[in-house]
């Protein structure tokens, strides 16, 4: 059974980015896999430390990222990049953990710029031998659209949907024993 495991690299408490990557796990079980949310605000992950092999829930985190034939980032914007929260993740991640894994890719603006941030997530996530889906997601002004948790924008809903589609479908060819 493939697992798609979401990643979000946001500490809000009501989160866009959060709020998308459960739509895109939705539209990802109705394609009959399995999900799971990492939602890295809820996690004890302190700072990495190169000298230190684990810390907090570093290990069960890397591992369920590892065990999974997909991943789905999702990140908030800050300063043109990926959230801080997320980068540190990122780096208790190794080769092993997203080696032969489909990653998609969503982040979240306040504003309007996000073009860089899905860049640099592209960038990190090859240099660790993931498989980046050509679909990802990039959403202006984040906030607006969603009304609580509920995602409002017709059109935004049909891109996160195809790229949970994407997702599923590089998994699938990547572990078509699963």
């Amino acid at each position: 059974m493939i697992t798609v495991v979401a990643v979000s690299g946001s500490r809000r408490e009501h989160s866009s980015t959060r709020n998308a990557l459960q739509v895109v796990l939705s539209a990802a079980r109705e394609e009959g896999v399995e999900t799971e949310l990492i939602d890295l605000g809820a996690v004890d992950l302190p700072l990495y430390h190169p000298d230190i092999d684990e810390q907090g829930d570093s290990r069960r985190l890397t591992r369920q990222v590892r065990d999974a034939e997909a991943v789905v980032i999702g990140s908030p914007v800050y300063h043109g990049s990926y959230s801080s929260t997320f980068r540190n993740f990122h780096d208790y991640c190794s080769k092993d953990d997203f080696s032969d894994t489909a990653v998609g890719l969503v982040a979240t603006a306040g504003g309007g710029s996000y073009g860089p941030a899905l860049e640099h997530l592209r960038s990190t996530v090859r240099g660790v031998h993931g498989h980046t889906v050509p679909e990802q997601v990039g959403i202006r002004g984040a906030s607006r659209k969603f009304d609580g948790e509920t995602l409002t924008d017709r059109d935004l809903r049909q891109r996160l949907d195809e790229l949970a589609a994407a997702v599923v479908a590089e998994a699938r060819r990547l572990h078509p024993e699963s």
